[in-house]
């Protein structure tokens, strides 16, 4: 049975912030992303993560939040009618760990037919009931960032008892049992998971678990670990064509433009920047204003010590300090 929600409770106020964007996404096109654990709570605490290290890293499954307040704020957004491509459970940590995942899923998909993606590491995937969970989502992307332990170790830096072997044997599994798209994301970084012994163990793992698609991506915002650097475009085209048919890299999109904000600009820009660093440019893209805007509203920002900048390779980026 579906949960029942109500619009009373402002987006902003009463409680967390569980829904945010919709943002633009290189892979989904507009996200609207719903937060279903708390911040840096996850399974993995990766070298490259975007949100920084893992301050909770855990395998116990719970609720963590309110399922009424999430779908009050999901109508809210809904109601506004902006452009949504997908629904994405992702958010600021594992979202498999919500042992309520399926059941969320269910409601979502019962208040609006935009496709749900969950954006998982599928560390989980070893248990029959996540597997189970995912299986109303239109879009399930896990990653698989190595195949043997000695990398997955070096570059997830893992909850202690997770086996990257049980970890392929359960996407394997999911991928049996789920009749939706399955994408399996490997990122990659420099001098850790792009040798060539460890590329053929991937490309291995890859043929098993048997993908609609494969996207191959590096380091692009600034990571969790300074010496997590990413992979030449050069390079990354050379395991493009080594991993074979339906693999892809993850380009920078092309600019889009989203319907202007309806809420404040500066609170706009804090709450993507809650989520991920991001550039000027990149932001100005979600919310439908001119980069020129959003530099001068991110100046404000920095005066008031709310924001920092972060020198990346790809640029300068912007994060919540």
């Amino acid at each position: 049975m579906g949960i029942k929600s109500s619009h009373k409770d402002p987006l902003c106020k009463g409680g967390q912030i569980l829904v945010f964007g919709p943002v633009a996404s290189r892979r989904l096109g507009f996200s609207l992303g719903l937060d279903l654990v708390p911040f840096k709570t996850c399974t993995l605490d990766c070298v490259y993560c975007q949100l920084g290290r893992t301050t909770h890293k855990i395998i116990e499954r719970k609720g963590y939040i309110s399922e009424e307040q999430l779908l009050s704020q999901l109508e809210r957004v809904l109601s506004e009618r902006r452009r949504i491509d997908h629904i994405t459970l992702s958010g600021s940590g594992e979202p498999t760990l919500n042992s309520k995942i399926g059941r969320i899923i269910k409601s979502v998909k019962g208040i609006t037919s935009i496709p749900v993606a969950v954006l998982t590491n599928g560390t989980l995937f070893s248990q029959e009931g996540v597997r189970d969970e995912l299986m109303n989502a239109d879009v399930v992307i896990p990653s698989l960032d190595a195949a043997s332990q000695e990398v997955f170790e070096a570059v997830n830096r893992p909850t202690e008892g997770l086996s990257v072997e049980r970890i392929i044997e359960g996407q394997k599994a999911f991928r049996e049992e789920y009749h939706g798209q399955l994408w399996l994301e490997v990122m990659l970084v420099k001098g850790l998971n792009d040798t060539p012994e460890e590329l053929e163990r991937i490309r291995q793992a890859i043929r098993e678990i048997s993908p609609e698609r494969v996207q191959l991506n590096s380091v692009v915002r600034p990571p969790a670990e300074e010496f997590a650097r990413p992979v030449a475009d050069e390079r990354l085209e050379e395991i493009q064509r080594f991993l074979g048919d339906g693999c892809e890299v993850i380009a920078q999109g092309g600019r889009r433009v989203q319907s202007l904000f309806d809420g404040g600009i500066e609170e706009a820009i804090t709450q993507i920047l809650r989520r991920r660093p991001a550039t000027a440019e990149e932001i100005a893209s979600s919310l439908g204003l001119h980069p020129n805007v959003i530099r001068k509203q991110i100046l404000t920002l920095e005066r008031k010590g709310k924001v920092i900048p972060v020198m990346h390779e790809n640029g300068r980026y912007y994060r919540i300090s």
